[in-house]
Formats: structure tokens, sequence, C-alpha cells
């Protein structure tokens, strides 16, 4: 019985360990969310409309389409995001907000 009981709980660590990783690997996709809407349909208490994919990658819509970065989706509308596509984090490659002590970080600290 108790070995049961130990590869049930082996079981259920390897399997809770995958969804992590599964959601961990989603929020860090390297391409931001973003949504095809109607330029001209801005409402202030909405937002945009959300439209189907093909207005924004078809110059033959009759829709105004622009692809709509982030942002907070509530039903068939978006607010709160920008049509400009967010750069990529640098990922530690030197470039960004220095949040060091005193100095620059570049020289030497005294003699």
């Amino acid at each position: 019985m108790a070995d049961a009981r130990r590869t049930l709980r082996s079981g259920t660590v390897v399997l809770g360990g995958m969804g992590l990783l599964a959601a961990a690997l989603t929020a860090c996709s390297s391409d931001p969310d973003k949504r095809c809407v109607d330029r001209d349909s801005y409402n202030l208490a909405k937002g945009y409309k959300v439209v189907a994919d093909k207005n924004c990658t078809s110059s033959k819509s009759s829709v105004n389409g622009a692809w709509y970065y982030e942002g907070s989706k509530k039903g068939g509308w978006v607010d709160g995001g920008s049509f400009t596509k967010p750069r990529k984090s640098s990922g530690g490659s030197g470039h960004g907000v220095s949040r060091g002590g005193f100095g620059g970080g570049k020289g030497s600290s005294g003699g």
C-alpha cells in the first residue's frame, strides 16, 4: 500500500511540474498579445472593436484594420493597449535601466 501511495504522489508532482512549465512557457512567449481592431470604431467607454484577423492581413478589407497590442478585452472590444508593437525584453544583454549603486558601473572604484 505504501508503494502505491508513493507512486501516486510522485506522479502528481511530475504532472504538477509539467503544468507549471507549460504555464511559464506560455507566459514567456516571444509574441506579444495582439488583436485585429477597426481603427475607426473607437468608443470612449469601450475602446476599439475587435474584428477578424483577415482585416489586418488583407488589403481588400472594407474595415480600417490594424494590430492592437496588449490591452484588456471585454466582450468584442479592447482597450488599454497600443498600436505600437512592444519591444522584446533585453534578457540581460546590457540594455535597459541600470539599478546599481554609486557611479556608472564601468570604471574602477578607486585607487
